[in-house]
Protein backbone atom coordinates (compact mmCIF):
# COMPACT_ATOMS: atom_id res chain seq x y z
CA UNK A 1 0.00 0.00 0.00
CA UNK A 2 1.09 3.42 -0.91
CA UNK A 3 0.39 5.54 2.16
CA UNK A 4 0.82 8.84 2.58
CA UNK A 5 1.81 9.05 6.05
CA UNK A 6 -0.47 11.97 7.79
CA UNK A 7 0.98 14.88 9.43
CA UNK A 8 -2.42 16.20 11.38
CA UNK A 9 -1.80 12.60 12.70
CA UNK A 10 1.46 12.25 13.51
CA UNK A 11 2.37 9.50 11.94
CA UNK A 12 5.49 7.93 11.45
CA UNK A 13 5.85 4.55 10.65
CA UNK A 14 8.01 1.73 12.39
CA UNK A 15 9.93 -0.01 9.94
CA UNK A 16 13.32 -1.45 11.45
CA UNK A 17 12.95 -5.15 11.83
CA UNK A 18 15.76 -5.42 14.31
CA UNK A 19 13.69 -3.09 16.63
CA UNK A 20 10.72 -4.78 16.14
CA UNK A 21 12.49 -8.10 17.27
CA UNK A 22 13.52 -6.27 20.14
CA UNK A 23 9.85 -4.54 21.26
CA UNK A 24 7.73 -8.60 20.58
CA UNK A 25 11.18 -9.89 22.68
CA UNK A 26 10.95 -7.15 25.56
CA UNK A 27 6.59 -7.39 25.80
CA UNK A 28 7.15 -11.64 26.31
CA UNK A 29 3.23 -11.84 24.74
CA UNK A 30 1.49 -14.89 25.49
CA UNK A 31 -1.48 -17.17 23.28
CA UNK A 32 -4.52 -15.92 23.97
CA UNK A 33 -3.87 -12.77 25.95
CA UNK A 34 -5.93 -9.78 25.73
CA UNK A 35 -4.16 -6.93 23.79
CA UNK A 36 -4.64 -4.02 22.68
CA UNK A 37 -2.58 -1.63 19.70
CA UNK A 38 -3.12 1.47 19.50
CA UNK A 39 -2.50 3.07 16.50
CA UNK A 40 -1.20 0.15 14.01
CA UNK A 41 -0.16 2.33 10.64
CA UNK A 42 0.72 -0.48 8.55
CA UNK A 43 0.74 -3.36 10.58
CA UNK A 44 4.59 -3.73 11.90
CA UNK A 45 3.99 -4.63 15.16
CA UNK A 46 0.52 -6.02 14.24
CA UNK A 47 1.69 -8.85 12.63
CA UNK A 48 3.86 -10.60 15.26
CA UNK A 49 1.55 -10.47 17.31
CA UNK A 50 -1.10 -12.17 15.29
CA UNK A 51 1.32 -14.58 14.70
CA UNK A 52 2.08 -15.23 18.77
CA UNK A 53 -1.65 -16.10 18.84
CA UNK A 54 -2.68 -13.49 21.05
CA UNK A 55 -6.65 -12.05 21.03
CA UNK A 56 -6.24 -8.76 19.24
CA UNK A 57 -7.85 -5.45 19.09
CA UNK A 58 -6.69 -2.30 17.35
CA UNK A 59 -7.60 1.25 17.80
CA UNK A 60 -7.04 3.61 14.78
CA UNK A 61 -7.91 6.06 13.70
CA UNK A 62 -6.50 6.82 9.78
CA UNK A 63 -9.95 5.47 7.98
CA UNK A 64 -7.93 4.61 5.18
CA UNK A 65 -5.30 2.41 7.05
CA UNK A 66 -8.43 0.74 9.17
CA UNK A 67 -9.79 -0.28 5.34
CA UNK A 68 -6.12 -1.43 4.81
CA UNK A 69 -5.23 -3.26 7.76
CA UNK A 70 -8.71 -4.66 7.10
CA UNK A 71 -8.21 -6.12 3.74
CA UNK A 72 -4.54 -7.15 5.03
CA UNK A 73 -5.58 -9.30 8.01
CA UNK A 74 -9.02 -10.36 6.43
CA UNK A 75 -8.17 -14.01 6.78
CA UNK A 76 -6.73 -14.20 10.54
CA UNK A 77 -9.59 -14.86 13.17
CA UNK A 78 -7.91 -13.22 16.31
CA UNK A 79 -8.11 -9.43 15.69
CA UNK A 80 -10.45 -6.72 16.01
CA UNK A 81 -9.86 -3.88 14.01
CA UNK A 82 -11.57 -0.54 15.97
CA UNK A 83 -12.20 2.65 13.71
CA UNK A 84 -12.10 4.97 16.46
CA UNK A 85 -9.98 7.92 18.14
CA UNK A 86 -7.80 6.32 20.83
CA UNK A 87 -8.28 9.64 23.00
CA UNK A 88 -12.21 9.10 23.45
CA UNK A 89 -12.13 4.68 23.10
CA UNK A 90 -13.71 3.19 25.82
CA UNK A 91 -10.93 0.35 26.60
CA UNK A 92 -12.78 -1.29 29.32
CA UNK A 93 -15.02 -2.65 26.74
CA UNK A 94 -12.43 -4.77 25.87
CA UNK A 95 -12.61 -6.58 29.00
CA UNK A 96 -13.57 -10.09 29.29
CA UNK A 97 -13.57 -12.37 31.85
CA UNK A 98 -11.20 -10.11 33.80
CA UNK A 99 -8.57 -10.95 31.41
CA UNK A 100 -6.81 -7.60 32.11
CA UNK A 101 -5.27 -5.78 29.09
CA UNK A 102 -2.14 -5.86 27.82
CA UNK A 103 -1.60 -2.43 25.59
CA UNK A 104 0.98 -1.57 23.02
CA UNK A 105 1.55 0.99 20.70
CA UNK A 106 3.39 3.57 18.76
CA UNK A 107 2.13 7.14 19.96
CA UNK A 108 1.86 10.19 18.00
CA UNK A 109 3.70 12.54 19.85
CA UNK A 110 0.79 15.03 19.64
CA UNK A 111 -1.39 12.93 21.53
CA UNK A 112 0.61 11.33 23.44
CA UNK A 113 0.42 12.79 26.75
CA UNK A 114 -3.19 13.34 27.15
CA UNK A 115 -3.59 9.60 25.75
CA UNK A 116 -1.45 8.50 28.38
CA UNK A 117 -3.54 10.41 30.95
CA UNK A 118 -7.08 8.79 29.02
CA UNK A 119 -5.24 5.45 29.72
CA UNK A 120 -4.50 6.18 33.24
CA UNK A 121 -8.34 6.40 33.84
CA UNK A 122 -8.53 2.52 33.09
CA UNK A 123 -5.79 1.46 34.76
CA UNK A 124 -7.71 -0.95 37.07
CA UNK A 125 -8.14 -3.50 34.02
CA UNK A 126 -4.53 -2.77 32.49
CA UNK A 127 -1.82 -5.14 33.31
CA UNK A 128 0.80 -3.65 31.35
CA UNK A 129 1.40 -1.02 28.43
CA UNK A 130 4.46 -0.77 26.18
CA UNK A 131 4.79 2.73 24.35
CA UNK A 132 6.99 4.04 21.78
CA UNK A 133 7.37 7.73 23.10
CA UNK A 134 9.59 10.29 21.53
CA UNK A 135 12.62 9.97 24.07
CA UNK A 136 11.66 13.44 26.28
CA UNK A 137 8.65 12.41 27.33
CA UNK A 138 9.95 8.94 28.30
CA UNK A 139 12.92 11.09 30.05
CA UNK A 140 10.04 12.82 32.01
CA UNK A 141 7.98 9.51 32.80
CA UNK A 142 10.94 7.87 34.53
CA UNK A 143 12.86 11.18 36.14
CA UNK A 144 13.18 11.18 39.67
CA UNK A 145 12.84 14.32 42.04
CA UNK A 146 15.53 17.10 41.47
CA UNK A 147 15.87 16.16 38.09
CA UNK A 148 14.90 19.10 35.59
CA UNK A 149 12.96 16.48 33.18
CA UNK A 150 10.69 15.93 36.42
CA UNK A 151 6.84 16.98 36.64
CA UNK A 152 3.55 16.79 36.70
CA UNK A 153 3.61 14.12 33.90
CA UNK A 154 6.61 11.87 35.92
CA UNK A 155 4.57 12.54 39.40
CA UNK A 156 1.31 11.25 37.94
CA UNK A 157 2.80 8.81 35.90
CA UNK A 158 4.50 7.55 38.51
CA UNK A 159 1.63 7.70 41.29
CA UNK A 160 -0.35 5.16 38.86
CA UNK A 161 2.61 3.05 37.54
CA UNK A 162 6.10 1.81 37.45
CA UNK A 163 7.64 3.39 34.72
CA UNK A 164 10.63 1.26 33.32
CA UNK A 165 12.65 3.04 30.38
CA UNK A 166 13.68 -0.32 27.80
CA UNK A 167 15.68 1.14 24.77
CA UNK A 168 15.81 4.38 22.60
CA UNK A 169 14.70 3.95 18.70
CA UNK A 170 16.95 6.55 16.08
CA UNK A 171 14.45 8.23 14.00
CA UNK A 172 15.99 6.31 10.96
CA UNK A 173 13.73 3.23 12.31
CA UNK A 174 10.84 5.24 11.38
CA UNK A 175 9.52 6.64 7.92
CA UNK A 176 9.31 9.38 7.74
CA UNK A 177 11.88 9.62 10.00
CA UNK A 178 10.86 12.05 12.84
CA UNK A 179 13.21 14.68 14.24
CA UNK A 180 13.65 13.23 17.35
CA UNK A 181 14.76 10.45 19.37
CA UNK A 182 11.93 8.15 20.40
CA UNK A 183 12.10 5.25 23.48
CA UNK A 184 10.05 2.24 24.56
CA UNK A 185 8.55 2.55 27.87
CA UNK A 186 6.86 -0.08 30.13
CA UNK A 187 4.82 1.08 32.58
CA UNK A 188 3.49 -1.25 35.09
CA UNK A 189 -0.12 0.03 37.08
CA UNK A 190 0.48 -0.13 40.80
CA UNK A 191 -1.40 -3.35 42.57
CA UNK A 192 -1.72 -1.04 45.20
CA UNK A 193 -0.85 3.23 45.36
CA UNK A 194 2.04 3.70 46.43
CA UNK A 195 1.05 6.49 48.74
CA UNK A 196 -2.08 7.47 50.14
CA UNK A 197 -4.20 10.32 49.05
CA UNK A 198 -7.77 11.76 49.04
CA UNK A 199 -8.27 11.14 45.30
CA UNK A 200 -6.62 11.45 42.43
CA UNK A 201 -8.27 15.11 41.78
CA UNK A 202 -6.39 16.34 44.91
CA UNK A 203 -3.23 14.96 43.98
CA UNK A 204 -3.32 16.37 40.57
CA UNK A 205 -4.54 19.75 41.55
CA UNK A 206 -1.49 20.45 43.82
CA UNK A 207 0.90 18.93 41.49
CA UNK A 208 -0.56 21.51 38.67
CA UNK A 209 -0.63 24.35 41.09
CA UNK A 210 3.55 23.91 41.96
CA UNK A 211 4.95 22.83 38.16
CA UNK A 212 2.80 25.89 36.56
CA UNK A 213 4.99 28.07 39.04
CA UNK A 214 8.42 25.55 38.63
CA UNK A 215 11.04 27.96 39.00
CA UNK A 216 8.86 29.83 42.67
CA UNK A 217 9.67 28.43 45.60
CA UNK A 218 6.78 26.62 47.07
CA UNK A 219 5.74 29.24 49.47
CA UNK A 220 4.96 31.21 46.04
CA UNK A 221 3.40 28.54 44.27
CA UNK A 222 0.88 27.17 46.46
CA UNK A 223 0.46 30.08 48.75
CA UNK A 224 -2.86 30.03 47.31
CA UNK A 225 -3.83 26.37 48.84
CA UNK A 226 -1.62 25.92 52.19
CA UNK A 227 0.55 28.20 54.51
CA UNK A 228 4.27 27.98 55.05
CA UNK A 229 3.42 26.78 58.75
CA UNK A 230 1.50 24.33 57.47
CA UNK A 231 4.31 23.22 55.44
CA UNK A 232 6.52 23.30 58.02
CA UNK A 233 4.44 20.90 60.07
CA UNK A 234 4.47 18.33 57.32
CA UNK A 235 8.61 18.48 57.33
CA UNK A 236 8.62 20.10 54.01
CA UNK A 237 10.58 22.91 53.11
CA UNK A 238 8.71 26.11 51.85
CA UNK A 239 11.82 27.08 49.94
CA UNK A 240 11.85 24.02 47.86
CA UNK A 241 10.56 24.03 44.70
CA UNK A 242 8.49 21.38 42.90
CA UNK A 243 11.18 19.62 41.18
CA UNK A 244 12.78 18.87 44.69
CA UNK A 245 10.22 17.14 46.10
CA UNK A 246 9.04 13.33 46.09
CA UNK A 247 5.61 11.88 45.14
CA UNK A 248 5.19 11.06 49.40
CA UNK A 249 5.81 14.81 49.85
CA UNK A 250 3.47 16.16 47.03
CA UNK A 251 0.63 13.01 48.47
CA UNK A 252 0.95 15.25 52.13
CA UNK A 253 0.88 17.94 50.55
CA UNK A 254 -2.64 16.88 48.58
CA UNK A 255 -4.17 15.17 51.60
CA UNK A 256 -3.74 17.98 54.26
CA UNK A 257 -5.18 20.48 51.36
CA UNK A 258 -7.93 18.42 51.03
CA UNK A 259 -8.98 18.43 54.57
CA UNK A 260 -7.57 21.82 55.58
CA UNK A 261 -8.86 24.05 52.42
CA UNK A 262 -8.03 28.14 52.83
Amino acid sequence: MAHQARKRFGQNFLQDHGIIYQIITAIQAQKNQAWVEIGPGLGALTQPLIDLGVKLDVVELDRDLVRYLIDKFSSQTNITIHSADALNFDFQSLVKANNKLRIIGNLPYNISTPLLFHLLKNAAVIEDMHFMLQKEVVDRMCAGSGNKKYGRLTVMMQYHCRCERLFDVPPESFNPAPKVMSAIVRLIPHAQAPVEIPNVEALNKVVTQAFNQRRKTLRNSLKKLICEDDMLALKISPKARAEEISLSDFAQLATFIEHNPL
